[in-house]
């Protein structure tokens, strides 16, 4: 039986990312929150499991990739389609939203990267391009800065112009070539991991002085470093 145990976390990442789906539609954004992130620990615990357990399946691959198009592609086109018929004042309005539907290109974009990850052997250590969970994150975090304003930022992650230049610079980032390290700890030694704790400190201080922020600027600040490293790359090897 444990050799199912995977896959059975995996299908709950694909079950949290529909209830997510429901609650972002009917305004529920304190729930969806929690369940993204659950969704996104439920991600990342199944490929865990299945090392720890030495069980891996053709199943197992397809599962992960169909639970993470849902919870990672659909739910955040969804939290985008919301800000946006908020920010374009369409919030009472009934049926479908022809200025909100660019938000779901964010999951057009995330099934394309998924796919193309499945295909690519170069992705085994680190990744190449934005992980569809760091931007599904990024997302979040914005839906919390919108539900809470703690910091008087609704206006702004609700304003049509922002969403549309968030939409484009995640799928961008999701499907370019920019090499990003993995989260994952093959082991707690400092040595080769560096950077993952540096960035857990940062995410740690974030959310004791950013709050509901914190998950924005931790993969604000993944992007932006990433690029530079790349930058710095290039600018070594010209």
């Amino acid at each position: 039986m444990t050799k199912h145990l995977p896959n059975a976390i995996t299908l709950l990442n694909l079950f949290l990312g529909c209830c997510a789906a429901g609650g972002i539609f009917y305004g529920q954004f304190v729930l969806a929150f929690w369940l993204i992130l659950a969704a996104v620990l439920a991600d990342y615990v199944d490929g865990l499991v299945a090392r720890m357990l030495g069980v891996h399946s053709e199943l197992g691959k397809q599962l992960d990739s169909l639970a993470d198009v849902v919870s990672f592609g659909l739910v955040p086109g969804a939290i985008y389609y919301k800000l946006l018929t908020i920010g374009l004042g369409l919030g009472q309005a009934e049926g479908l939203q022809m200025a909100a539907l660019p938000g779901f290109l964010l999951s057009v974009s995330a099934g394309l990267r998924l796919a193309k990850f499945n295909l690519d052997t170069r992705q085994s250590d680190g990744f190449l391009g934005l992980p569809t969970p760091s931007s599904t994150m990024f997302t979040a975090g914005l839906m919390a800065i919108y539900h809470f304003d703690s910091f008087g930022l609704a206006g702004l992650v609700s304003s049509p112009l922002f969403l549309y230049c968030c939409i484009g610079g995640l799928s961008f980032m999701m499907l370019s070539e920019i090499p990003m390290f993995n989260f994952k700890f093959k082991s707690l030694r400092w040595a080769g991991n560096e950077i993952k704790y540096i960035f857990v400190a940062v995410a740690v201080a974030s959310l004791l002085l950013a709050r509901e922020a914190a998950l924005a600027i931790v993969i604000f600040l993944y992007i932006l470093f990433s690029i530079f490293r790349r930058l710095a790359q290039k600018g070594e090897t010209a």
